[in-house]
């Protein structure tokens, strides 16, 4: 009977918060529609893709050797030749405008001290403002400019007579690296980045609603209401609940079809595993915001702090933009107290590995652990508040 009791009040506070939503159209276009318009525009926007790297060309030495050697930049999607300059005040100058992040100078000489046998020195110069494109740029010409040394130390060993076509590269012991990337062969950042999306934006929409729920019952007077009533904690949690973990769930059904078929993401792993771990990270994240709503004092300090808890540590402290093993030791302990670390790695494992529970079942027991603990804090403390 007490059972049936309980379930029939859980009922009324679920119901509540669908009517709630219904009156308010605004509230729910925002809940059903803000996550595919923040991912649209985050995985359009963060990318760490570096392509058609303005590229901008000084040759003193104008000759067909400088000229071929200034062609390797040409033809990939890398470098983009945007022009030639005949100073290096107007390298300096076009570096300082940003109308080119790479500058090419082949010195005069360059095609004599080839002719000679001897290395001939070329200046590649980055602009070190962007750091991830600076760090691709300067290995990519470093490796280029290698490959054609050795290219130019075959031509130059042949004009000697030597008959490079019988060399045993193996026989002497060189390395033939081959390279293979899985997961993701062609490095594209938006499949990087689209599982690691999905976790950010359900844990902002998430948590900045769900914590203003509790404070604006406090606002419109109803929260008195239901201390007077039969409610209890934890049914109260409960029915605040389930309806945002519904809508949740409906967002990361649709963020997921987007993914899938906008951004060419793979799935290639257990459907039902994703939507069990969604299930809890849904449960954690609204837990977290229904923590803040028990106990801020306004509904200004509710969003403020939602904001924080969600936002920052959901791009910082997850991995989503950068790995936790790169971050300092005390930030990677400070990780462990938010639920997007664990939701990360699991949706990065479930979409692009194809893990399975054998593989995921460390961060999934952790993140079923934190939303037990979240959701009896959230109780507890609104508990104490009613009190």
């Amino acid at each position: 009977m007490s059972t049936s009791a309980s379930a029939t009040r859980i009922q009324a506070v679920v119901v509540k918060e669908f009517r709630h939503l219904r009156r308010d159209p605004r509230m729910l276009a925002i809940v059903l529609l803000m996550p595919v318009v923040q991912l649209l525009l985050f995985a359009y926007a963060v990318s760490f893709d570096v392509r058609h790297v303005p590229t901008l060309v000084l040759d003193q030495d104008r000759t067909a050797a400088s000229r071929s050697y200034v062609s390797s930049y040409v033809g990939g999607e890398l470098f983009d030749l945007v022009g030639h300059v005949s100073s290096a005040n107007d390298v300096d100058a076009a570096l300082e405008r940003g109308d080119a992040r790479v500058a090419v100078v082949v010195p005069a000489g360059f095609a004599a001290a080839l002719a000679r046998g001897e290395a001939a020195p070329v200046t590649v110069l980055v602009d070190g403002s962007e750091t991830n494109t600076a760090r691709i740029a300067s290995t990519y010409a470093t490796a280029l400019n290698a490959r054609y040394g050795g290219r130019l130390a075959v031509d130059w060993a042949e004009r000697q007579g030597v008959d490079t076509q019988g060399v045993d590269t193996q026989a002497n012991g060189a390395l033939e690296p081959r390279v293979r990337v899985w997961y993701n062969p062609d490095l594209r950042s938006t499949v990087f980045l689209v599982p690691g999306l999905l976790v950010v934006v359900m844990l902002v929409v998430t948590v900045q609603q769900t914590a203003v729920t509790l404070v604006r019952e406090r606002d419109l007077g109803t929260a008195e209401q239901m201390q007077v009533s039969a409610l209890r904690g934890g049914e109260l949690m409960l029915g605040k609940l389930l309806p945002w973990t519904l809508l949740a769930l409906l967002d990361a059904a649709v963020i997921t079809l987007i993914g899938v078929t906008v951004f060419d993401v793979p799935l290639r792993g257990d459907i039902p595993l994703l939507a069990l771990a969604c299930t809890i990270f849904v449960f954690a994240a609204l837990a977290l915001g229904l923590l803040v709503s028990a106990v801020a004092p306004s509904l200004e300090v509710a969003n403020q702090v939602a904001m924080l808890l969600a936002f920052l540590p959901g791009f910082l402290l997850s991995g989503f933009a950068f790995p936790l093993d790169a971050i300092p030791r005390v930030l990677q302990w400070v990780s462990y107290a938010f639920p997007g670390r664990y939701m990360v790695e699991i949706t990065r494992g479930v979409f692009l590995k194809g893990a399975g529970v054998a593989e995921l079942w460390l961060p999934l027991a952790q993140m079923t652990a934190y939303a037990v603990v979240l959701v009896t804090l959230a109780v507890v403390a609104s508990s104490r508040r009613r009190a």
